[in-house]
């Protein structure tokens, strides 16, 4: 009995030996789809939207329009009644990215407590876009996360990729970013 045991922990200790040997990474090529998707299209000048909080002085939700102002250098959201509601400042802008959430819709909650026999509603969820912004305004010394509810992924990627160009962000992985100004970081080592 103790040969067998000795027979099978010697048998585990091979084959978890083996499993522990590094491997081969095969360097990643890129073909033409992958650099297309790498560069999305110019985002619309106007765009449908829902601003969901963020700004301070602006808690309520409100559905409007997002637009790239150029000639004030600012993105601006508007109302339904096309009134100028808050702006954020390009060059406030410190970091752009698109964000994906699953929410169950309203009716699937509503649904989901009604007791019959079936499906369960109370699983199905939709994809929501936003196009999230972390921003520091130096004239007002405010700062903040904010988010707009986009239509689709298509169009939240152009809108990142265009206000990351005219805020002068730089890509890091998913997201832009602003790279500090005057970031020499002077370090004093004392030997002792």
């Amino acid at each position: 009995m103790k040969l067998v045991g000795v027979l099978l922990l010697t048998l585990a200790a091979c084959v978890a030996a083996h499993s522990q040997r590094p491997r081969n990474i095969e360097p990643a090529t890129t073909t033409a789809t992958d650099a297309s998707k790498a560069i999305p299209p110019q985002a619309p000048q106007t765009m449908k939207a829902k601003y969901e909080g963020g700004v301070f002085g602006h808690r309520k939700t409100m559905e409007g329009t997002l637009s790239f102002d150029d000639t004030n250098k600012r993105l601006l959201f508007r109302n339904k009644q096309q009134k100028e509601v808050l702006f954020i400042p390009y060059q406030a802008v410190i970091s752009a990215f698109a964000d994906t959430q699953k929410r169950r819709p309203g009716a699937a909650t509503v649904a989901s407590h009604i007791p019959y026999i079936g499906f369960p509603l109370g699983f199905i969820k939709t994809k929501v876009r936003y196009l999230t912004l972390q921003f520091s305004d130096p004239d007002t010394n405010v700062s903040g996360v904010t988010s707009f509810r986009l239509d689709n992924k298509e169009l939240v990627d152009s809108a990142v990729y265009t206000l990351a160009n005219k805020a002068g962000l730089t890509p890091r992985g998913e997201i832009y970013v602003r790279k500090a100004e005057n970031a020499e970081v002077k370090k004093t080592i004392v030997i002792q």
